[in-house]
């Protein structure tokens, strides 16, 4: 029996939006599955796309950034396709198809248009960043997670327009973190309600599992090193002002992640240094390539 004067769940009722939520993009979808068919070439992948003129404009904008392509600029997909391989197409195609979701402001969040995509991209960039550090090799899904990882927020605060509001009063009265009072008043947080979206789109476990427990790796069994990076970049951009909307500060960072991947304040530095740069490239690459276009 609930008691008195706390709140109602409104768990079931979320999931129950999150599953009539649209689905992505049909040529995004086609794409991403042709990539993962081992008998399909590049140039049938490249034909699909082409097909779609917004995909087409937004896949060679990000191609052509410095991030991507280096100092190579491709002037049509084919040379893209070969040049970045089924790999990097596969995180070029899902970043072009959540774009248009993460530049909309996240109303209940506070946080106003392009600010979670800039978020977003500083944990893309930094989660691949970090695997570098510690010298491990580069998950092909590691700027892919650390792109995904809120999308929750925009599942919550957007489409559901849940406010933050009691969630706000709930960790400043209870000294708990926002994503502990968001279940404490929801019934769900933010990170699964993003991870039951991924889910509806059929990404895979590893994905899915990044956005689950990006704010609580601790909890994965084993421990997954993406989800590990993701968590830190995430931390480290959100005290750098990126993406740090009314929920801000009120999160706690992991301790037994940080020394898992032996996070010292020396090497934190070092990724959000390189974090930032990289991010401020890639911005200056995108905003330059949609003038020209």
């Amino acid at each position: 029996m609930r008691k008195r004067g706390a709140p109602m769940s409104r768990r079931g009722e979320i999931l129950e939006k999150v599953d009539a939520m649209p689905a992505l993009p049909a040529s995004a979808s086609e794409v991403l599955a042709l990539i993962d068919d081992t008998d399909c070439g590049i140039g049938e992948i490249i034909e699909v796309i082409r097909a779609d003129a917004a995909l087409t404009a937004e896949l060679l904008r990000l191609a052509n950034s410095s991030y991507f392509a280096g100092p190579r600029k491709v002037g049509d997909l084919r040379g893209a396709g070969v040049l970045m391989g089924k790999s990097k197409l596969r995180q070029l195609v899902l970043a072009c198809a959540v774009f248009p979701l993460a530049r909309q402001p996240v109303q209940g969040y506070g946080l106003s248009g392009g600010a979670l995509l800039e978020h977003s991209l500083a944990v893309a960039i930094g989660t691949e960043e970090a695997a570098r550090m510690k010298d491990r090799d580069v998950a092909s899904h590691a700027f892919t997670a650390g792109l995904l990882h809120d999308l929750g927020k925009i599942v919550l605060g957007t489409f559901i327009e849940i406010g933050a509001g009691p969630m706000l009063a709930l960790s400043a009265e209870k000294g708990i973190p926002f994503d502990q009072a968001e279940r404490e008043v929801l019934g769900i947080d933010h990170a699964e309600a993003g991870a039951a979206l991924l889910d509806k789109w059929n990404f895979p476990e590893a994905l899915v599992a990044a956005a689950r427990w990006h704010h609580a790796p601790e909890t994965l069994e084993p421990p997954d090193f993406v989800t590990d990076c993701v968590h830190v970049c995430d931390m480290i951009s959100i005290e750098s002002g990126l993406g740090a909307g009314v929920d801000g500060l009120n999160y706690v960072p992991s301790a037994s992640t940080l020394e898992r991947l032996g996070m010292t304040s020396d090497a934190i530095e070092r990724l959000a240094c390189a974090m930032l740069t990289d991010l401020k490239r890639m911005k200056s690459d995108l905003d330059e390539n949609a003038e020209r276009d």
